[in-house]
């Protein structure tokens, strides 16, 4: 029997997404900060894709473990979902401390593996805890919500970066020819480290989760009885099941992903070395100004993340979804041919719509049909199919950037608009699912 979902309010819809804003500011340092820190430490062009291999791997793997798992958990105290993802926090609050005291490259390399198992750890059962409490009728606006803190959490990362390069960064004149990370960049990963508990906590505390259905229930304690090797086979068994069964739907979007995200980590690595180039930045002017951009692709998406919901609903998700590849992938495009570095700043309103629509619509559209018993392990699939194309990224752009690309950030940059239009046509073939979940 199906547990009847109450309609929650704005607010309590608000509440249970604010974790997203500390796991987004995170998210924000790693899109910005993190590859700059490694060319601060010695690295080269052609070295960025591999050193963010972490990002790919962790996800793979945490993500769709940890939905299983979660899946598979209840305790009247503290929930299902709940203590993954505040665990998570704290591994990533934890890295985050640390990060600028990195020595060397290979220190920093390795605290990103670390923070990425946090972040992965706290994503998915976060996700699912949403799916978890929302009727259908609520899934879209509640996704859409988080949208909205994901761009809020970029905003503040990318803009604290900024300011306190504009504040401190000249005064401190940092002789870029030595391998150290500059100071003022620390106080980032400082307010990330606090934000990162402290808006889990929020959202933990002001939500209680939905206690399983007796059907739910009787699992969960069939599970329990397994021997401890039974149960450590228990999510890869979920896991494959879930992948035979999963829908048609699904399976088209992972051709979609295999372009949108590839694309989306191109952007993240050589958006800031691209400004070198194009207007002939140090690596200090570069990391603020890729700072200004994705503040303000975010700003962008906090605008139009709920503006989505009533045209989601007046034209059709996939539509809209299709729509906001195309704009992205225009924006890509665009941003190398411009010289002004105000001018510049434009086209990332395009790219956060694209961006408000990405984190939001495709869970949405994928929670109505996946079944609740199994909405953990479906997120945590949704991820691989995130990560295999970031994973394919980091393994074979290094070659095609150094052989094929001139060793160009700027060519790196317009071949991932290119694989965003790509990306718009292939999602011309998705259909709006019709929902079998309440």
């Amino acid at each position: 029997m199906k547990i009847k979902k109450p309609t929650l309010s704005f607010w309590q819809i608000f509440n249970m997404n604010v974790g997203f804003l500390g796991i987004q500011f995170s998210f924000g340092l790693q899109q910005t900060a993190v590859n700059p820190i490694f060319s601060f430490l010695g690295a080269s062009h052609e070295d960025l894709p591999l050193l963010n291999l972490a990002g790919p791997v962790t996800g793979l793997i945490i993500q769709p473990i940890i939905g299983a798992i979660s899946d598979k958990t209840w305790s009247p105290r503290w929930g299902r979902r709940k203590p993954f993802f505040l665990i998570g926090a704290l591994i990533g609050s934890l890295c985050l401390f640390a990060f600028p005291y990195s020595p060397s490259l290979w220190f920093a390399v390795g605290l990103l593996w670390v923070l990425d198992v946090g972040n992965n750890m706290a994503m998915e059962p976060y996700r699912a805890f949403v799916g978890d409490k929302l009727p259908n009728k609520q899934l879209s606006f509640g996704y859409q919500m988080q949208s909205l803190f994901v761009g809020a959490g970029i905003v503040l990362a990318n803009a604290s970066i900024f300011i306190f390069q504009d504040q401190f960064g000249v005064v401190e004149n940092v002789d870029e020819t030595v391998e150290a990370i500059p100071k003022w960049l620390y106080y980032s990963f400082f307010i990330g480290a606090i934000l990162s508990v402290a808006t889990i906590l929020w959202s933990v505390l002001k939500t209680p989760e939905i206690t399983p259905s007796e059907e739910e229930l009787k699992e969960i304690e069939q599970h329990n009885k397994l021997s401890f090797i039974d149960r450590v086979k228990t999510p890869f068994k979920e896991i494959v099941g879930a992948i035979k069964d999963m829908p048609k739907f699904m399976w088209k979007l992972a051709g979609v992903y295999l372009f949108q995200w590839y694309a989306l980590f191109i952007y993240w690595q050589f958006i800031s070395p691209m400004f070198e180039e194009s207007m002939n930045f140090n690596k200090s002017e570069a990391l603020s100004q890729a700072a200004k951009m994705n503040t303000t692709y975010n700003i962008s998406t906090i605008v139009f993340a709920l503006a989505l919901v009533p045209l989601a609903l007046k034209w059709g998700s996939n539509k809209v979804y299709v729509l906001s590849l195309f704009l992205t992938g225009i924006a890509m495009l665009t941003i190398p041919n411009i010289q002004d570095p105000t001018l510049v700043i434009l086209p990332m309103i395009l790219f956060g719509i694209g961006w408000a629509a990405m984190m939001g619509i495709p869970y949405s559209m994928v929670s109505k049909i996946v079944p609740q018993e199994r909405r953990g392990v479906y997120m945590g699939i949704l991820n691989m199919m995130i990560v295999i194309p970031m994973g394919i990224q980091t393994l074979t752009f290094g070659p095609i950037v150094k052989n094929l690309l001139n060793n160009s950030a700027i060519n790196a940059i317009l071949l991932g608009g290119a694989f965003f239009i790509i990306s718009g046509f292939l999602a011309l073939r998705l259909k709006e699912p019709k929902s079998i979940t309440e």
